[in-house]
């Protein structure tokens, strides 16, 4: 091996002897590392080497050497601590020519991934952590990192793969353990799911974000009493912690008292306050206060929590009236005419769409207490394959045009393999609820036509005002401004229309009011439209003890009542933006009004 004078000198032959010598390679990067112990390259580069001779352990040594020593790099601090502040742009600027000089570095690809996610780019985090696994396999923070972003992505299974392999070599790692109870959570496996919390919170007691967490799992699960003391527990470890007030006032049959009022406002005048915390304070006391019967005070915290959540997520109400103007411009009567027969012809799914807060939750709960239906939850597998069918690009739906009999009937057998790790019964039927699947309707059509599908539908003011006071946890971008929320609804409105008239008879509709003045009766007619015999059980389904995963777990678990029907009039004079925006499809309800 020949004299090697400057460092970067060596590094280059050692790259030149990687291709032709491996062994001489490793030999010339421990020599540089033995001068310099702290060169990232050059354990990339032993590392390559050392997999070249099928050396995997000595291998997977020198990748993670390189991570720990790239993490000195100056660029990358700096990058480090702009992703730390909140800097985003900053960031990127920093990782792109670095990784364009060293692209095999796993520390700085690990971080563009976090960037990507941070900007709300899952795919691309995915694309990235999974290059940082092949180039680095035994780096644990990168395979833990990806299995957060399937969960992310709505891939639990997945998400709980990984983290069985890392539980499998940090068995005892709260992380690992909330993540996969989550996803456990999220797959319906709640009794998996609920063991692990305890066991977590038993070893680390002080984690008032975990007891929260525990908590929603609690209430999904019906186990309402212990899910209000997982709360409160939480909140005596943290009171400023605003997304567990919300939680215990997101349980609607739970009243707030004078000192909870108190220590809300108190919390609000925190200093420092998360925007996160500040809002959903700001829900809380919304509801609280309306319970009171303080509609004016408890208008001004819901208008303020949705003015800053307005302004974290973008939404663009004139997109939605869009996809809706295209939608009923593809799907004709004649364009499903040339399509008969294709699909897949299963007849399993039953899909409860239509606004969020319209009733969809009782429905499900009482088809649910049907022997041949399963309930699950809302399923985010219809809008995933309308985004693998074009809809990241735009080309949505209208790119369903150009798709084969074969291709239909694959996307319908993709859906069902889906979804099929949450049907835990033997029933034939189960049921997706899944509000905004009206917006592919189309779709659904397609690929299952023998599925069935129903409309739940809501006074719109009843229906507006109640998205409106609700946080959501994730989607629904279009309820925290009204005159979006109403333009929403009639989109939505003119949307079931248009399939009204094309497909008559295909969707039934359920007017929530209707369903509550004569419950069997309505039930009596769903049934007929699902082709299922009466069963009493469904008069009953407030005795059903399923989990709900939704805002209503608790109204669905009492017998029917109107409670709910007339909340929003005490607010019907802060409400003139949503009845604008409704236009003509408030006067006409439950009725269509040509103009829609």
């Amino acid at each position: 091996m020949k004299t090697i004078g400057t460092v970067d000198e060596a590094l280059g032959e050692t790259r030149r002897l990687l291709r032709q010598a491996p062994g001489l390679a490793a030999t010339q990067a421990r020599e540089i590392l033995r001068n310099d112990p702290a060169n990232a390259d050059a354990w990339r580069l032993l590392a390559l080497a050392l997999r070249t001779q099928a050396d995997d352990h000595g291998a997977e040594e020198a990748e993670l050497e390189a991570i720990a020593a790239s993490v000195h790099d100056p660029r990358l601090i700096e990058a480090a601590s702009a992703l730390v502040e909140g800097r985003l742009a900053i960031a990127e600027r920093q990782l792109r020519p670095h990784l364009k000089e060293k692209p095999t570095d796993v520390a700085a690809i690990r971080m563009m991934a976090e960037l990507a996610a941070r900007l709300g780019r899952l795919p691309d985090a995915e694309n990235l952590l999974r290059r940082a696994l092949e180039l680095a396999p035994a780096f644990a923070p990168a395979r833990a990192n990806l299995a957060t972003i399937l969960y992310r992505q709505n891939r639990a299974a997945e998400a709980i793969e990984l983290l069985d392999g890392l539980l499998g070599k940090d068995p005892a790692n709260p992380a690992h353990q909330n993540l996969k109870a989550a996803a456990l959570g999220r797959i319906g496996s709640y009794e998996e799911a609920l063991a692990i919390y305890e066991q977590v919170l038993a070893r680390v007691p002080a984690q008032a974000k975990l007891w929260m967490s525990y908590g929603h799992l609690l209430k999904t699960v019906g186990r309402r009493e212990d899910s209000i003391a997982a709360y409160r527990r939480a909140l005596s470890l943290a009171p400023n912690l605003g997304e567990v007030w919300w939680s215990l006032a997101n349980l609607k049959t739970v009243r707030l008292d004078d000192a909870d009022v108190a220590a809300m406002e108190q919390a609000l005048e925190a200093d420092p306050l998360s925007d996160e915390d500040r809002l959903h304070l700001h829900f809380a006391l919304g509801k609280a206060l309306e319970d009171r019967g303080d509609p004016a005070r408890s208008f001004a915290h819901y208008a303020s929590g949705n003015r800053i959540r307005r302004e974290q997520i973008p939404y663009d109400p004139a997109r939605t009236a869009d996809q809706v103007r295209r939608a009923a411009a593809l799907f004709t009567a004649e364009f499903f005419a040339a399509r008969a027969g294709q699909g897949c012809a299963a007849p399993d799914p039953i899909f409860i769409l239509g606004m969020p807060r319209a009733g969809s939750t009782l429905i499900e709960q009482i088809l649910a207490s049907h022997p041949a239906v399963e309930g699950t939850m809302e399923l985010p597998d219809i809008p995933a394959l309308a985004a693998q069918s074009g809809g990241r690009d735009g080309h949505y739906p209208e790119s369903l045009a150009g798709l084969s009999a074969d291709a239909l009937r694959t996307l319908g057998e993709d859906y069902l393999s889906r979804t099929r790790i949450q049907r835990k019964t033997g029933r034939s039927f189960f049921i997706d609820k899944l509000p905004n699947n009206w917006l592919h309707v189309g779709l659904i059509r397609l690929i299952l036509p023998n599925a069935r599908i129903i409309d739940a539908r809501r006074h719109p003011l009843a229906c507006g005002f109640s998205n409106y006071k609700q946080h959501f946890a994730r989607g629904q971008a279009f309820t925290y401004d009204q005159a979006e929320l109403g333009s929403y609804y009639r989109d939505y409105v003119r949307m079931m229309a248009h399939f009204d008239v094309v497909q008559p008879g295909r969707i039934h509709r359920v007017i929530h009011e209707a369903l509550l003045d004569d419950v069997e009766g309505e039930v009596r007619r769903l049934l007929a439209f699902l082709d299922l015999p009466f069963d009493a059980a469904c008069l009953r389904f407030h005795e059903n003890d399923r989990a709900v995963r939704t805002a209503s777990s608790e109204q669905v678990r009492r017998p029917i009542n109107r409670e709910g029907v007339d909340q929003w009039k005490p607010f019907d004079p802060f409400l003139a933006p949503l009845k604008a925006a409704l236009g003509p499809v408030l006067d006409a309800y439950p009725e269509v009004p040509t103009d829609a």
